[in-house]
């Protein structure tokens, strides 16, 4: 889930940096030294990182209440940790099956009794930047699938999360060999050498903007690259598709994390008819089941206060701008970094919340007169993480579907599919490239290599000079001429 703009963290990361090289080399030395891991090797790798989860799950609840100011404890328990933990049982199921040789035809005329097959086989060393928002969840959820496909792997977390950062570290070393899975933790300087270090894959989750200048890093030693990059996920209800199980979903989406998420949904696209009831609706929703919404106990903190601030200036731009602001469980409370919840209506394409990734709960909601307006708005920005579409037509969703594209989408939900642990995960365009989570997960941390064992009987040779009339054989046969 990605992040905005990263705070600059003053003060040398000379000894962090020094660190992390020192703990790539071990792990590369041991790659190259060591066999890949067997099954076994595999499983207990993973059984004790579902250990380590389930065992630490109050101090990671108190991590991130330290860290946000407010964090759901039960949240924390959902997601950062027995999410994690999930995650490691679905992989352990069906690693052996994926581990295997996946066997490919060949042409027996030409080849005889070759066999061709794909061999996954280990990456190497792994590195994986982590974002603030969910630093347990996205910390450790992807070396899962890095760890089942057989490789070592290297966190870095945020540094704008110090007490999860400091825990994310402890967890680590008292559970995993250095040469195996480490971490190492900084600031600003830390974090721009660490693409820099000739990886084997490399995983960043955060903004598009830094996730470029990671790619870039990156390109220099060639180092392929998962980026999740967020984007502006947008709502889109159909003519038929406002009730209250609606309402419930975006809502409720939105206000995971506070919004702080980057699959939440970003902005409400709905019919200009439906815009009165649907405010009443949300209204309705918040009196009924998160009263008094800024100082609720599920209700978590924003992150810092410079990003209160962003928060609060999108607002004061779309108050300039001609905005109407519906304030909802108010008031606002600057120390604690607890903000309301905010319905932004005649919003326009100018206003910095329509510009940028909210991260924040701010619902901007914009009207359109037909469906296909509301999919060529879709279509005319860029391409998001998710797409939510809130219809009963089963012919509304298909068009819908068939004419946008985004890294996922979900009918009558929202953002579910980032939590389906057999759906690979990731962006397309700017909000991200690559997948992780589940099989395709496994994948994208494997070479995948092609293997050819020659067998018998074969026309091989004739591909080799001189060329006679074997060749000229087998060129007609694929030309279909006697």
């Amino acid at each position: 889930m990605a992040f905005i703009e990263r705070d600059t963290l003053a003060g040398s990361d000379a000894p962090a940096i020094a660190e992390l090289r020192r703990t790539f080399t071990l792990q590369k030395n041991a790659f190259l030294r060591e066999p890949p891991p067997s099954l076994n090797q595999r499983l207990e790798l993973l059984g004790a990182f579902a250990g380590m989860m389930v065992s630490n799950r109050q101090r990671i609840q108190q991590a991130l209440a330290a860290d946000f100011g407010a964090h759901p404890t039960q949240f924390a328990d959902l997601v950062e940790c027995l999410g994690v933990a999930g995650r490691v049982q679905y992989v352990a199921q069906n690693l052996a099956e994926w581990m295997k040789a996946q066997a490919r035809p060949m042409e027996p005329a030409l080849y005889g009794s070759a066999k061709a097959y794909i061999q996954p086989q280990p990456k190497g060393v792994i590195g994986n930047m982590a974002p603030w928002n969910f630093p347990f969840d996205i910390g450790f959820g992807p070396v899962v699938e890095m760890l089942a496909a057989g490789n070592r792997a290297i966190i870095k977390p945020s540094d704008l999360t110090p007490a999860c950062s400091e825990l994310t570290l402890e967890m680590v070393r008292a559970t995993f060999d250095p040469e195996q899975v480490a971490a190492v933790a900084g600031g600003l300087e830390l974090a721009q050498h660490f693409p820099t270090l000739e990886w084997d894959h490399l995983m960043y989750t955060g903004s598009t903007q830094v996730g470029r200048s990671v790619a870039v890093a990156a390109a220099h030693n060639l180092v392929p690259v998962t980026l999740e990059l967020g984007g502006k996920c947008p709502a889109l209800i159909a003519e038929d598709g406002l009730d209250a199980a609606t309402v419930e979903q975006i809502i409720g989406c939105k206000t995971i994390k506070n919004g702080q998420m980057c699959v939440t949904v970003d902005y409400v696209l709905l019919p200009e008819a439906a815009r009165t009831q649907f405010v009443a609706m949300v209204e309705q929703l918040f009196a009924s089941n998160l009263p008094n919404y800024a100082s609720h106990p599920d209700t978590t903190g924003i992150i810092n206060q410079r990003h209160l601030d962003r928060l609060l200036g999108y607002l004061d731009d779309a108050r300039s701008k001609g905005a109407q602001i519906v304030e909802i469980g108010g008031p606002l409370d600057r120390a604690a970094r607890r903000m309301p919840f905010y319905l932004v209506l005649d919003v326009t394409d100018d206003m910095a919340l329509m510009r940028n990734e909210i991260f924040g709960p701010i619902l901007p909601v914009k009207t359109y007169r037909s469906l296909n307006d509301a999919i060529t708005y879709i279509n005319d920005n860029e391409r998001p993480l998710g797409v939510y579409i809130f219809t009963h037509s089963a012919s509304v969703a298909e068009q819908v579907l068939a004419r946008t594209t985004s890294g996922g989408a979900c009918v009558n939900a929202a953002a579910l599919h980032a939590a389906v642990p057999t759906l690979p995960f990731g962006g397309v365009g700017k909000s991200g490239s690559g997948r992780h989570h589940g099989y395709e997960g496994f994948l994208e941390f494997s070479n995948l290599r092609s293997v050819v064992e020659r067998g018998s009987n074969d026309l091989v040779a004739a591909m080799f000079a001189p060329y006679g009339a074997t060749v000229d054989a087998l060129i007609a046969g694929a030309l279909g001429e006697s």
